[in-house]
């Protein structure tokens, strides 16, 4: 029916998008190295307006434990410095009259079993998300149900969400474990 498939692949698309945002959340734990994605919550003040950072500097990493921020305007130095204090990064920039270089200190055993805890908590966020879903498109089938559709068609399609949610589930234990992996990577 061509409902069901509706719902299947509504199913799936919010499904993806779940794991979308697990990974963009697990981007921004830092495992001990200089990435520049791990800036990008930070907002700066640009003439009144919260400006993410990556849209009023160029954000490089010129080794492994340094991130080095060139902004567009020279003027902007002193806010993006303050967005980064700011932040719960817990990094201390320091700069120039042109840039902005922030180093990356190497974690401690205890630090990255939180970030370990941190990453666990993120992935199982995704995982209730992605179940969520799974709750939602079974109900959505089950009034279908009441509504005429035949059952076996239905209890067809829950079988089939119930293999979606295994296999994205099944990702977001995948990212956890690249996730660790980096982390505990010294």
């Amino acid at each position: 029916m061509e409902e069901i498939k509706f719902y299947l692949d509504e199913a799936i698309e919010s499904m993806e998008k779940s794991v979308k945002h697990t990974e963009t959340e697990l981007l921004k734990i830092r495992a001990g190295k200089a990435m520049p994605n791990m800036l990008d919550g930070i907002m700066v003040d640009y003439y009144g307006t919260k400006t993410p950072l990556a849209q009023v500097a160029a954000i490089n990493t010129p080794d492994a434990r340094t991130i080095s921020i060139k902004p567009w305007e020279k003027k902007m130095i002193h806010e993006i410095d303050k967005a980064i204090r700011d932040s719960d990064l817990g990094l201390n920039p320091t700069s120039d009259s042109e840039l902005i270089r922030l180093n990356i200190p190497p974690l401690t055993e205890e630090r990255r079993k939180n970030l370990v805890k941190q990453a666990k908590a993120e992935t199982e966020n995704g995982k209730v998300r992605i179940r969520a879903v799974r709750k939602d498109t079974n109900e959505e089938l089950k009034k279908l149900q009441k509504d005429g559709a035949p059952e076996d068609a239905i209890k067809k399609a829950e079988e089939t969400v119930q293999q979606l949610t295994d296999k994205y589930i099944a990702k977001v234990d995948q990212l956890l474990v690249q996730k660790e992996t980096d982390i505990l990577t010294i």
